[in-house]
């Protein structure tokens, strides 16, 4: 996406157009992954692969004219990151709605709405045990934590043994609102061929186990790092 950002930032870069604008825009397309995602069969999982793309796009753009124009700010930092927990929210909210079957002829059922939701309350949490690192070693009036692969890794042996073996899956990668709109449409595209939201769902319930496991894992995680010391 970088080829395609940098040609891009040559048609915004002489604008009046601000980083922060473009990041609110980035922020818009990603929440649009969730009705887009409405829309029945392939068609939807498309428009939800087009608007996390646009977002992709526009994430890349945005920080790039902030370097170029040298307009750099915290609100910016904050409203990216806001954007981030917004669209991988709205990808996953958008599945579990989209195995709901809201346009279907039968009974609308909402579990997978739920598991749905559940999905989107756990990637947004993992971001959050992120970034509260930050906030909370701030409070404590500790610097930031440096940016080393060592600060990361758990003190035991065995648990940084199981982090690597993890991190080796990536199984993680799937809640985020970029993989998880891909797997998205390779679910719509066997649905359509099976004639039913079976695996849709399969995938709506994996995921929102995967999110909870992660969730959980990650606490455990940052808890056993120095990040917090």
């Amino acid at each position: 996406m970088r080829e395609v950002s940098l040609r891009v930032d040559r048609y915004l870069v002489n604008t009046r157009v601000t980083p922060n604008q473009l990041t609110y825009l980035m922020t818009v397309c990603g929440v649009l992954a969730a009705p887009a995602l409405l829309v029945p069969g392939i068609a939807g999982a498309v428009l939800g692969i087009v608007a996390t793309q646009l977002y992709l796009l526009l994430d890349c753009v945005d920080g790039e004219i902030a370097r170029w124009k040298k307009q750099y700010s915290l609100g910016g930092v904050y409203l990216d990151r806001v954007g981030a927990y917004l669209t991988d929210a709205a990808v996953l909210v958008g599945l579990g709605l989209r195995a709901a079957d809201l346009w279907g002829s039968g009974r609308i059922d909402w579990l997978w709405a739920f598991l749905g939701t559940l999905a989107a309350l756990g990637a947004i949490l993992i971001k959050a045990e992120t970034d509260l690192v930050g906030v909370a070693r701030h409070q404590a009036g500790m610097p930031p934590v440096q940016d080393a692969a060592g600060v990361a890794e758990p003190r035991s042996a065995k648990m940084a043994l199981a982090r690597r073996a993890a991190a080796a899956l990536k199984f993680h990668r799937l809640i985020l609102g970029i993989e998880a709109s891909l797997l998205i449409l390779v679910l719509a595209i066997v649905d359509q061929v099976r004639g039913d939201l079976f695996f849709t769902r399969l995938g709506t319930a994996v995921l929102a186990g995967i999110a909870l496991l992660q969730t959980l894992l990650h606490l455990v995680s940052v808890l056993a790092s120095s990040r917090l010391r």
